[in-house]
């Protein structure tokens, strides 16, 4: 079975505050050219989206250096507790090395609203450690981001060629579940790109 973890990208999708607007125009309808095409200006943090090293750190990877083998590996779903990170529960969570590591905070059902920006739990730094410390291929969470201005789960994650995925939804289908992630950003030379994101329960 297989679950769609990303969210669609259209004029309406919710960004990060400062990013770019999404924009959208025909390039080509039917009725007058016969086929449909269309211009897509878009951030590359925008929806369902993955960072890259250069995202935060001077002289970092791009997504395209990194091999594909990096976007797909076992996954683990981590649950925060009371709405916080909680570094027992992922001890708990038996990461091994190349696992991809998603936290559900719920986060995902305020996506339409300011809270969603404005109100989400930070990763404290013991987590960003002990995720690169584990060796995890990629951490994904169902929020804009792990962390807030300081970016310090950011620079700590990235800086151990942990991938980060954002703005992660439906999380509650995997839960109880065994599943493989895999998880593919188009392939630009650049800080981050969207990404469809699925999972596979085994």
């Amino acid at each position: 079975m297989l679950v769609d973890l990303t969210v669609p990208i259209n004029e309406q999708t919710p960004v990060y505050p400062g990013d770019p607007a999404t924009k959208i125009a025909p390039a080509g309808q039917i009725a007058k050219d016969g086929y449909n095409d269309h211009f897509v200006s878009i951030g590359t943090h925008v929806g369902t989206h993955m960072d890259a090293p250069n995202h935060m750190l001077e002289n970092g990877k791009t997504l395209d250096t990194f091999n594909v083998n990096q976007f797909v590996g076992r996954g683990r779903l981590v649950t925060l507790k009371d709405d916080a990170f909680d570094l027992k529960k992922l001890e708990d969570a038996d990461i091994q090395e190349g696992d991809i590591v998603l936290f559900q905070s719920g986060m995902n059902k305020k996506y339409h609203e300011a809270e969603y920006f404005e109100n989400y739990p930070a990763m404290p730094k013991e987590i960003a450690e002990y995720l690169v410390k584990k060796k995890a291929k990629m951490v994904g969470i169902d929020m804009c981001s792990p962390d807030h201005d300081e970016f310090i789960a950011h620079k700590i994650l990235l800086a151990g060629d942990v991938l980060i995925i954002e703005n992660l939804t439906n999380l509650e289908m995997l839960e109880g579940k065994e599943f493989t992630i895999y998880a593919f950003p188009i392939k630009l030379q650049l800080d981050g790109a969207p990404a469809r994101v699925v999972a596979e329960i085994t």
